[in-house]
């Protein structure tokens, strides 16, 4: 069973390096607040679209750092390296064939989803150098499921200042046209994001070689194909790939709905959004680990223990999202100025900060519980019940944003909502259902 000092050492690392990957985001909506509305709003949708796609690749990598906590903690370290190697082979394959499928079609879909033609045109221009990312953030997400399998995460924390440094230097760089380079604005922000997953990469890489032992998890000699253990990883990581894709496109179709509302309310959502991921930071670290010490935890024998560690988790992470609400509550406006120096937008976001904060609350606690299911191998019932809400929350999205037309914080009690329906669910399947034999 493990202590709530070995869960923190696990997640403390995670948690810096989620904080400082997030830095790009806040870095590039608090630069283009200052170009423009119009800026700030097109990096939104691009982004978010960047994203969907990107999603798959993570979801599969999600799978795969099931699999390989799984063997982790059975002790059969030689069967971790397979599963990198193949997993990072598919998905710089699958890189590929993303990549000429959005060149092709992200014009025609995004023209038909954003209805602002400057907009439009400032997201295309973002996208269309956006999407070289996927070259590398597909790998890079592999070593990130590799060393969070194996809990060995402290070098996520360097990885991500290494990513951070790069992209703030960068969009001030290329943002803005200083140090001799032409201001390039929205798509300087997008080349940015672009060599700071390079950057990323190459750390990976090099740490690896250098600092772990390649022949005591398998990752000594390269491999071709093997076709029944990429079968085996897909056979886990199908379901994470479909999940982690529909939560985001639901995510899309909130800022569609926002959209048609006007420029100066997306604008607001992003801003929002921005603060909303950073306070996610912790819920997101403490779910990874969640998922992995579970997987770890079945491998080693523990299976009657899982329901204690979960609950350790949680705990942990409500205490952590109640400490980190109090700036946001008590201080909204000072955090807002940090995106945009315009009264009026200053203004207009704090209620939609104070439904976010509500969310947060409930957040911290349902990810913990919905994440456990997918670490005791049962990805499948995570889908299941993560489609059932979501259908929920796109239909209440489309009705509050499209039909109602309310305000942008009203639109956003839509996370309240679905945090709710992921919590309830996600603790009946825990308690009810029969999970604990699950074979991997």
């Amino acid at each position: 069973m493990y202590t709530n000092k070995e869960i923190w050492n696990v997640s403390y690392p995670i948690f810096l390096g989620l904080l400082a990957q997030n830095i790009i985001n806040v870095t590039d909506t608090a630069f283009l607040g200052r170009v423009g509305e119009v800026e700030l709003g097109a990096s939104a949708m691009g982004g978010l679209f960047y994203i969907c796609v990107f999603t798959v690749a993570f979801g599969f990598s999600v799978g795969s750092q099931i699999l390989i906590a799984r063997r982790n903690g059975e002790g059969r370290y030689k069967e971790v390296g397979p599963v990198m190697i193949q997993g990072g082979t598919f998905l710089l394959g699958l890189a590929v064939v993303l990549f000429g499928l959005t060149h092709l079609a992200a014009p025609s879909i995004v023209r038909l989803l954003i209805s602002s033609d400057s907009i439009y045109e400032a997201a295309m221009e973002f996208l269309s150098w956006r999407i070289l990312g996927f070259f590398f953030a597909f790998v890079n997400v592999m070593f990130r499921a590799l060393y969070i399998g194996i809990t060995r995460t402290k070098v996520l924390t360097m990885n991500s200042v290494v990513m951070a440094l790069v992209n703030v230097l960068l969009d001030y760089v290329l943002i803005f046209g200083k140090c001799g380079m032409p201001e390039m604005g929205i798509k300087g922000a997008a080349v940015a994001s672009v060599m700071a997953e390079a950057a990323s990469l190459v750390f990976f890489l090099t740490y690896t070689f250098v600092k772990v032992d390649l022949k005591k998890f398998g990752l000594n000699h390269w491999q071709r194909i093997d076709v029944s253990l990429l079968g085996k990883i897909l056979s886990i990581s199908c379901f994470t790939m479909v999940q982690y894709f529909l939560a985001m496109a639901t995510w899309f179709v909130f800022f569609i709905a926002i959209e048609r509302l006007g420029q100066r309310e997306l604008a607001i959502a992003n801003i929002v959004r921005s603060i909303y991921v950073v306070l996610l930071i912790p819920v997101q670290a403490l779910s990874t680990t969640a998922n992995s010490l579970v997987s770890n935890l079945i491998g080693a024998g523990g299976v009657t223990q899982v329901m204690r560690l979960v609950g350790r988790i949680v705990r942990m992470s409500f205490l952590i999202m109640l400490i980190c609400i109090v700036p946001v509550v008590f201080f909204p406006h000072d955090l807002l100025s940090v995106y945009t120096n315009e009264p009026a937008l200053l203004v207009e976001s704090v209620p939609s900060l104070y439904v976010i904060v509500g969310a947060m609350m409930i957040a911290s606690v349902a990810n913990i519980y919905f994440n456990a299911i997918s670490g005791t191998g049962n990805t499948q019932a995570a889908l299941v019940l993560e489609m059932g809400t979501l259908v929920l929350y796109t239909l209440y999205v489309l009705w509050i944003g499209m039909v109602v037309k309310a305000s942008v914080s009203v639109c956003f009690s839509v996370e309240v909502v679905y945090y709710t329906l992921l919590l309830v669910s996600s603790v009946i399947y825990l308690k009810k259902a029969k999970w604990q034999n699950k074979k991997i």
